[in-house]
């Protein structure tokens, strides 16, 4: 799909397609296991990062590497905080204030953005509009520890599905480490007869 430079920001669920593709979305970044880059390498499976700079200040280079296989960092604000419980002044803060970051420390800007919890408003959008991203993205499933949550009755997955994951280690996983969380998500993408495609080559930046 193609994006617009000016007007409207899209809220993006899905991405339409008639291809048995899914597209994983990791969040924050406050874990950062080396094993799991190790995976990543040996499995080339492509994800979109959305970073909040709280979780990565201590160690940007650490998403160097994930970047380095090909993987894009989009924006997930600078604090983490609910968008929508803000004026539109500190919206536009968090908002440009980790595009600047990202940008900086990764040497591209981030199209994408998505808000914390899933939540915003007018001003969310209209700061996005403003600070760079083109568009927001949301999400159908959402993985835990060995199962994903759907947001559909029939428990399964649709081309074009996007799925959140989070950065998280044995801490918030009850034991579990973040490589064994990402293997259960592949699991159940591969049951279902899907493969993992990148989200940013399914959708087109403005012009210019």
């Amino acid at each position: 799909m193609k994006l617009s430079a000016d007007g409207p920001v899209p809220v993006l669920t899905r991405i339409p397609t008639s291809q048995k593709v899914v597209f994983i979305t990791l969040d924050d970044g406050q874990e950062k296991d080396p094993r799991f880059i190790e995976m990543m390498r040996d499995l080339r499976i492509p994800i979109t990062m959305f970073l909040t700079d709280d979780a990565i200040k201590g160690d940007y280079g650490y998403f160097r590497h994930l970047q380095g296989l090909g993987n894009h960092i989009q924006n997930h604000t600078l604090h983490h905080h609910v968008m929508s419980t803000l004026p539109p002044a500190p919206q536009k803060e968090e908002v440009c204030g980790d595009q600047k970051t990202l940008t900086t420390e990764y040497g591209a800007a981030p199209l994408l953005f998505r808000p914390p919890y899933g939540v915003y408003d007018t001003g969310t959008k209209a700061a996005v509009a403003e600070c760079g991203p083109r568009a927001i993205v949301l999400w159908r499933e959402s993985m835990q520890i060995h199962n994903m949550q759907y947001q559909t009755p029939d428990k399964k997955l649709r081309p074009g599905d996007i799925i959140l994951a989070h950065f998280r280690g044995p801490a918030e996983l009850k034991g579990t480490t973040m490589t064994q969380m990402f293997a259960h998500l592949l699991k159940r993408i591969q049951e279902q007869g899907f493969t993992v495609a990148r989200l940013e080559d399914y959708i087109e930046a403005p012009a210019g």
